[in-house]
């Protein structure tokens, strides 16, 4: 599976986060509060929803289901005039992203041992330090083996000296 290769432009978000880690995995509890809550945010782009994570610089680099990282239900705005009560704004940064379209159930992991494992070390490029995310479009379907996303990975080109 090979990605398309974007540069984002950055997206200004409207959502909920929450902090939590793979071992105490608290996204259901996350989308339960913002689902009723996302009509309340004014002056959207588009009906997609953004499921983001924001990690430190040092997650990666020692890694343990029990690293803690910043997990966002948002949709994306034109501005931050009228947010909601309960919900927070977010400036994703602009840069290189790796877009893998994917079809399966959200709960597989094996989409990110390919991504992590295989193709971003075989590939030109190298983890970039800014937040990952996935577009759920129309065709996302929630516990769907048929479900389709998009999984935005942060790159930045490998250094010449590497």
């Amino acid at each position: 599976m090979e990605p398309r290769i974007v540069r984002c432009s950055g997206k200004k978000l409207v959502g909920r986060k929450l902090k939590m880690s793979l071992a105490e995995n608290r996204i259901a509890e996350l989308w339960q509060n913002f689902g009723p809550e996302r009509k309340e945010i004014k002056h959207t782009l588009t009906s997609n929803l953004i499921s983001m994570a924001v990690y430190t610089p040092e997650y990666f680099k020692d890694f343990k289901p029990t690293n803690l990282f910043e997990k966002w239900a948002a949709v994306e705005v034109l501005g931050y005039e009228e947010i909601p009560p309960h919900m927070e704004s977010f400036n994703l940064p602009a840069g290189l992203y790796a877009v893998f379209d994917y079809k399966g159930l959200h709960t597989d992991t094996a989409i990110f041992q390919y991504i992590f494992g295989s193709w971003l070390p075989k590939s030109p490029y190298t983890l970039d330090d800014r937040p990952h995310f996935e577009v759920l479009g129309e065709k996302y379907k929630n516990n769907d083996p048929n479900s389709e996303e998009e999984i935005w990975i942060p790159i930045a080109p490998k250094n010449n000296a590497d």
